[in-house]
């Protein structure tokens, strides 16, 4: 580690202006700043708070702002990421199972330690522990797939796929994603309710891929084919998680009305579930509904109403009961919705809490990568932004 890794960011300014070999004025009068000004910063009696002069004084003296923070620039969660997805892959690509061969994963578990395992991973996923979900995954599905294929467990191994294409669609996989969530169709197939549950994961798919029209179609499909059979609260939850999934994918192709009436009909189901639940994965209630809202909004490209809904959403209570998994995502899109609606600071503010809510939420994700991307790259952006920006190797 270069020693200047272990300094403030004002001494950092002055160990490397000494190995560029410039004088404090020197310094000062290329930055179109006074001596005074140069020495208050290196003293660290001035703060460097404003993401254009570090931008300025990381150029001056040639440095990328990264270093100037003392910062590692190596995206090392991006390759975290990247070699766990690969060891998802294989397994999602192992038919020993099928062909009647040993697989390398020793002995059939029992059927209860593979449920706590699918149980225990999906409360990972929903603490928003990503890496952990990525390195448990490749174990789980051979399990599953093994007491499945003993006649037991169906439900598990269509929970199981369902958790592995949402976390795929979290980590930008959406093509591998839609292996898994077709993989849970299959083993659906026949028992309604488990078909409604792997159609949540489908839309999500469908949606990501840029195929929203599939996307409304087959969770409309899904949420009437379960509506008139089930008004459990469980039941209640699929339906109006699927008309929420139906109404974003509406809103994603630009139709403002239907995507208005199919939230409006899951919000009347979300009062009879109310909020505090976690009904087959979907956290279902008026808060969930009402983040749908914003959603929409933003997609439909109304960021100031999308700002409103958040504002008014994540101040109750209520939010606070969701999974961390679910505030994190959202967060990210309120993030989008202030930078659209031209307040950078706000933007950053929620990307910080964002990250310390949910950092693998911000580590981990693609989209939210790109989103702090663009908010570093404000010259209004605070300067914990860049500094966030730089920690992570995002430019």
């Amino acid at each position: 580690m270069d020693s200047s890794e272990l300094l403030p960011v004002g001494r950092r300014v002055a160990y490397w202006r000494g190995r560029r070999k410039l004088s404090q004025q020197v310094f000062a009068d290329r930055l179109g700043r006074s001596k005074s000004w140069v020495d208050k910063v290196e003293r660290g009696v001035r703060s460097l708070d404003k993401v254009s002069t570090l931008r300025d004084i990381a150029a001056v003296l040639r440095i990328d702002t990264a270093v100037l923070l003392g910062r590692d620039t190596r995206p090392a969660a991006v390759a975290q990421r990247t070699e766990g997805v690969e060891g998802i892959r294989a397994a999602l690509s192992a038919y020993e199972i099928a062909l009647a061969r040993p697989t390398a994963h020793g002995t059939v578990l029992p059927a209860d330690r593979v449920a706590r395992d699918v149980e225990h991973a999906w409360v990972t996923f929903q603490h928003a522990r990503y890496p952990q979900v990525v390195a448990a995954m490749p174990g789980l599905l051979a399990g599953v797939r093994r007491v499945a294929a003993d006649g037991w467990g169906r439900p598990l191994l269509v929970e199981a796929y369902r958790l592995t294409a949402s976390l795929l669609v979290k980590l930008g996989e959406v093509e591998l994603g839609w292996l898994a969530a077709d993989r849970a169709m299959t083993g659906a197939t026949g028992d309604p309710v488990l078909v409604a549950a792997a159609t949540v994961q489908l839309g999500q798919v469908f949606r990501a891929s840029g195929r929203a029209r599939e996307a409304q179609s087959v969770t409309l499909a899904a949420a009437y084919r379960i509506a008139p059979q089930d008004g459990s609260p469980g039941g209640l939850s699929l339906c109006g998680t699927l008309l929420v999934q139906a109404a974003l994918a509406a809103a994603r192709r630009g139709d403002a009305r239907v995507a208005a009436e199919l939230i409006d009909e899951a919000a009347g189901m979300a009062t009879r579930v109310g909020d505090g639940h976690d009904h087959h994965r979907t956290a279902f209630g008026p808060t969930a509904v009402d983040l749908a809202r914003a959603a929409a909004a933003l997609d439909l490209g109304d960021a100031r109403e999308a700002v409103a809904w958040h504002e008014k959403t994540t101040a109750r209570d209520a939010w606070r009961w969701l999974p961390v998994e679910h505030r994190a995502a959202h967060l990210i899109d309120a993030a989008r919705a202030y930078l659209q609606a031209d307040d950078p600071a706000s933007a950053g503010r929620v990307l910080v809490d964002t990250d310390r809510m949910a950092p693998a939420e911000v580590r981990q994700r693609p989209v939210a990568r790109q989103v702090l991307a663009q908010v570093a790259r404000d010259p209004r952006a605070p300067a914990t932004i860049i500094q966030l920006a730089a920690a992570l190797g995002v430019s």
